[in-house]
């Protein structure tokens, strides 16, 4: 019987675990605690977890194959591996601007971990947003509008990395080839928890097919900040030790830049994710969380996400 715990931070986002080592290999019943806390709680912590980083890839590697960024700072002998170390000397990229991880893939990762080894003496948080929650907390004349509509996404925040000169260019048409941008469904269906998600982040989401440029605009515009919303977030306090891991299919997250000149260094796995799958049919409305608790109405007066019950995932 394992003494893991899986104990809810907030009421519509995340789960810290405890009574866990990630230094060891997980029985089957463990892992499956974890595994089923990522898709109920979205984002899951752990403290004090003094571990190597062939400890964090062997755990990372339970969840599936291990994903490789096309153009990020990957380590050269782990490629699969970046290496978040920035600082006043040393800024970090366009990570302060809401967004899932690498959304112009066809195929973005499903899950993202992260390895604190140097953390600032203040900042250098990350926050989260659940965009179930922000599905749920549209207004039904809203979800249906945006029920069967898609949208482009591209690598825009990182095209002015291959300026410059004939080699960098190259190298840019080079990955327009290998990463043609996808079009998504505005509305993804989690594979797993079959809860619908608002799929459209401000990085990377580009303009919604079938719209007029300001149709797009004011629409994406009004559909990227519900990640704003303060009810469907999470703020991540970290320390050294600390490990994050984050369902990217059901996420999304912002690295403010307010430690400089401190540094921060971070290390970062990626998961393989799977296609991006719509809602099939004409809209219907939603069925409520059959685990929940208490059923709220947000706050600005729209529909919100049901409130979690406090129990583990194999209690449920």
């Amino acid at each position: 019987m394992s003494n893991i715990q899986v104990l809810p931070i907030n009421g519509h986002i995340g789960a810290e675990i405890r009574n866990i080592d990630l230094s060891r290999n997980l029985s089957a019943e463990e892992f499956k605690i974890v595994e089923d806390a990522l898709v109920r709680y979205e984002v899951i912590v752990f403290r004090d977890q003094d571990i190597t980083l062939d400890n964090q890839i062997d755990f990372t590697k339970r969840f599936g194959p291990l994903s490789v960024h096309p153009f990020a700072p990957n380590m050269a002998d782990k490629p699969e591996v970046i290496s978040l170390d920035n600082s006043g000397d040393n800024p970090a990229g366009p990570t302060d601007g809401w967004h899932s991880d690498e959304t112009f893939r066809k195929r973005p990762p499903m899950a993202t971990i992260l390895r604190a080894r140097i953390m600032p003496p203040y900042g250098g948080d990350t926050l989260f947003a659940s965009m179930t929650a922000a599905y749920d907390g549209l207004s039904e004349q809203m979800k249906r509008y945006i029920h069967d509509l898609e949208v482009l996404h591209d690598f825009k925040p990182w095209r002015h990395m291959f300026e410059g000169s004939p080699e960098l260019r190259a190298k840019l048409r080079k990955l327009e080839d290998e990463h043609p941008n996808p079009w998504h469904p505005v509305v993804r269906i989690h594979p797993v928890s079959k809860r619908r998600v608002l799929f459209v982040n401000a990085l990377f989401s580009s303009r919604i097919k079938g719209l007029s440029e300001d149709e797009s605009r004011s629409i994406l515009d009004f559909l990227c900040r519900q990640a704003t919303v303060p009810d469907y977030q999470l703020r991540i306090k970290w320390q050294p030790n600390t490990v994050v891991m984050w369902d990217n299919r059901s996420t999304q997250h912002y690295a403010p830049h307010d430690y400089y000149p401190h540094r921060r260094k971070l290390d970062r796995l990626t998961v393989e994710g799977g296609d991006v799958t719509g809602p099939v049919g004409p809209y219907t409305p939603q069925e409520p969380r059959p685990d929940a608790l208490v059923q709220r109405t947000a706050a600005h007066g729209l529909q919100g996400r049901p409130f979690m019950r406090n129990e583990a995932p194999s209690a449920m």
